[in-house]
C-alpha cells in the first residue's frame, strides 16, 4: 500500500488531494515539521522531520515523502507526477505531449509562483502582526501579476491547464496559486484564474483534504 509522510498542514496535502481524486488508497503517517516543536528531540515528542525514523525515510528532513511498495521518493509535485501517470487515468498525461506540458507547468508553479506566493501567505496573514512586512508581501504580489496573467490567458480556452479537462497538473498549480489568496487583488486582474481556483477547490476530493487539514492544529 501506498505510504504518505507528511501533516496535513504541509505539501503533503498535495499528495492527499492527488490520492483522493485517484481513489487511492493510502496509508497516512503524520510526521510534523521539527520547527514547529519546542523540542524536536524531546522523549515525548511526536514524530517529525528531525527524527530518526523519519530520517531514515528522507535524510533531507523534509515533508512529504511516500513509499509505495518500496519505491521511496520525496519532493510533492514530483511524487505527484509519479502517482498521476501511475495510477491517474485521466488525470495523467495522455501521451508525450500532454506529459511536457504538465511539466512545464508543475515546474513553472514551482520557480514561478511558489516562491513569491509563499511570502504573501506568511506576511499577510501566517506570521504573527509583529513579524509581517507589508513590503515584503506587496514585492511578491509585484512580482506575481505576471505569471497571473500567463496563467490567466492559458486559461481562456477551456478553464483547465492541459488537454481540457482537469489533471495533475491543475492540482500542482493550484496548490501554489492557492498560498496567493490573502491577495485578492491578483484574482481581481485575473478572473480566469479566480475561476479556475474556485473550481479546483469545489472538487469533493480537495474539500476532503481541506476538512482534514483543519482539524490538525495551525
Amino acid at each position: 500500500m501506498l505510504t504518505i509522510y507528511g501533516v496535513y498542514r504541509s505539501r503533503a496535502s498535495r499528495n492527499i488531494w492527488l490520492a483522493n481524486e485517484i481513489g487511492l488508497a493510502f496509508r497516512h503517517v503524520p510526521v510534523i515539521q521539527s520547527y514547529r516543536l519546542p523540542d524536536p528531540a524531546a522523549a515525548d515528542a511526536p514524530l517529525n522531520t528531525a527524527s530518526p525514523a523519519f530520517l531514515a525515510v528522507n535524510p533531507n528532513g523534509l515533508i512529504p515523502s511516500i513509499d509505495d511498495d518500496g519505491l521511496v521518493l520525496h519532493e510533492s509535485l514530483a511524487i505527484n507526477l509519479y502517482l498521476a501517470r501511475k495510477y491517474g487515468g485521466a488525470l495523467g498525461p495522455a501521451d508525450h505531449a500532454e506529459d511536457g506540458q504538465v511539466g512545464m507547468w508543475s515546474l513553472w508553479s514551482a520557480t514561478g509562483i511558489e516562491p513569491h506566493s509563499i511570502k504573501i501567505l506568511y506576511h499577510r496573514v501566517g506570521y504573527p502582526p509583529d513579524q509581517r512586512d507589508p513590503a515584503v508581501a506587496q514585492a511578491a504580489i509585484d512580482a506575481l501579476r505576471a505569471p497571473f496573467a500567463v496563467l490567466n490567458a492559458a486559461l481562456a480556452a477551456t478553464g483547465w491547464l492541459v488537454g481540457g479537462r482537469f489533471t495533475v497538473a491543475d492540482v500542482n498549480v493550484a496548490e501554489n496559486i492557492r498560498y496567493a489568496m490573502p491577495a485578492p487583488e491578483l484574482f481581481e486582474a485575473a478572473p480566469n484564474v479566480r475561476a479556475w481556483l474556485t473550481a479546483c477547490h469545489d472538487r469533493p476530493a480537495f474539500r476532503a483534504m481541506a476538512a482534514e487539514r483543519e482539524k490538525e492544529p495551525a
